[in-house]
């Protein structure tokens, strides 16, 4: 098999490549420093993460465990209420138990920010006449502003909107489809 001058210069410059790929970076490990701005852990079990020019850092060893567990719970929190789309079974307006927590998580979100404004928008799959499904994505959107406000929400701060079938989420006549557009979506403004 004949190799052309091309592929044979690709191939050169192909394995050079790899090679400096693989080199270091020539910086040297003095007193257990990485040449990083990360250490992995301290000698006292925490990390410490530096900054800026003027290498101040946050040290997780310097939290108290109130400090840590506080940190923690509102981290869980934050990801709770990334969760902005809630889903209805066939027909009902009733409020799935899994979703509950989340819904208490954007509630005390609101109750902490009284500036903060959300829009519900009330879904509906293709079954039923327009009107039918206009009023059920209404229920659905007046379920979840009740719920949110028993749980710390100003009704000052929810609006609610329906748009019934005619904003599907997912197109077709599938079950799994008609699941999608179930929903009521939270729309922080």
């Amino acid at each position: 098999m004949m190799f052309s001058a091309k592929t044979k210069a690709f191939a050169l410059l192909l394995t050079v490549g790899l090679f400096a790929g693989c080199s270091s970076t020539g910086e040297t490990v003095e007193d257990g420093t990485y040449g990083s701005d990360v250490a992995a852990i301290d000698q006292d079990g925490g990390s410490t993460v530096y900054g800026g020019d003027d290498q101040g850092g946050i040290s997780s060893s310097s939290l108290t465990e109130e400090e840590r567990m506080a940190a923690q719970q509102q981290a869980a929190q934050e990801a709770l209420r990334d969760i902005t789309t809630f889903y209805f079974d066939f027909d009902t307006a009733e409020i799935k138990q899994d979703a509950r927590d989340v819904l208490v998580a954007h509630a005390q979100f609101l109750a902490a920010n009284p500036g903060q404004t959300v829009r519900l928008e009330g879904h509906a799959d293709e079954r039923g006449t327009k009107e039918y499904n206009l009023a059920l994505g209404e229920r659905r959107a007046n379920a979840v502003q009740r719920f949110l406000i028993v749980n710390g929400a100003s009704r000052g701060q929810i609006e609610t909107v329906s748009y019934g079938e005619e904003k599907p989420a997912v197109m077709g006549s599938t079950e799994s489809a008609m699941a999608q557009n179930r929903r009521v979506e939270l729309v922080f403004e």
